[in-house]
């Protein structure tokens, strides 16, 4: 009798330049599909074409918008040599492009169930060879280069410490974030949380039409803003609707309220 051999646990490699969200979406699969293998993390699409060559992994989730190589050019590149996962910060434009069928996505942050359901769509693809898609992909391609979505993704999300517990907080509910000691306060309407994030690395990759630096310690969020006044120095002080703290503006940034 021949001997029989188990099949062999299928693969995955994680490709996300944010940190945090490569380790939510590891934890999401590890949640929502134990026995698939994570063998390989990288923080841009040059990097994920590379592990994936190298790795051979059976699954790549690729974020859309990375550094240099994006998701898009990723994929091509690869050529059908694993089955491809779509990251992106973006529902419409992620629900249009890719519930043809072909390729599946998830959302930042990652939903559960969104994941659970990915995996279940995997399991099934996992039987046949991956698709090259190629022209599904040079459909991306183009609608990108058109336009179709910011050429470059902002951080939509925060995942942040609140007492002993881990919160995923839109940066659509962040009022402003505060440098304080070794940490960096999130301050929402409802609770403070700390992340360790610094200031100068958060503005980089906040959006300038919705966040704006205000000191070196403080970034706000600009339709959080109710008011500018003066305080007893003379200093541009600002009001924050739903906060009773009011953020003093430095004079380098000034210029951000001069009355029009």
């Amino acid at each position: 009798m021949p001997p029989s051999f188990a099949p062999a646990a299928p693969t995955a490699v994680i490709a996300d330049d944010e940190r945090l969200m490569r380790e939510q979406i590891i934890d999401r699969l590890k949640e929502a599909w134990p026995e698939l293998s994570i063998v390989g993390e990288a923080s841009n699409g040059s990097e994920a074409v590379a592990m994936v060559r190298s790795l051979e992994p059976d699954i790549v989730f690729l974020d859309i918008s990375m550094p240099g190589m994006d998701g898009i050019q990723a994929a091509q590149a690869l050529a059908g040599q694993a089955h491809v996962v779509f990251v992106t910060a973006h529902d419409q434009y992620a629900i249009s492009a890719f519930e043809h069928g072909a390729v599946d996505y998830l959302l930042k942050p990652a939903d559960p169930e969104r994941v659970a359901l990915t995996c279940q769509r995997l399991r099934e693809r996992l039987k046949q060879e991956p698709d090259p898609m190629n022209e599904l992909l040079a459909q991306l391609s183009q609608r990108l280069g058109a336009g179709g979505v910011k050429s470059r993704e902002y951080m939509r999300w925060v995942q942040a410490s609140v007492g002993a517990n881990i919160r995923m907080i839109p940066t659509s509910d962040i009022l402003f974030f505060r440098a304080e000691d070794k940490y960096t306060r999130v301050q929402t309407r409802g609770f403070e949380a700390l992340i360790r994030k610094p200031i100068k690395e958060l503005i980089a990759e906040l959006d300038p039409d919705e966040f704006w630096q205000i000191h070196r310690s403080t970034v706000v969020r600009v339709d959080a803003i109710e008011q500018v006044s003066r305080n007893l120095r003379g200093h541009q002080v600002v009001h924050v609707k739903g906060s009773d703290e009011k953020l003093e503006v430095s004079r380098t940034f000034n210029h951000l309220f001069k009355q029009m």
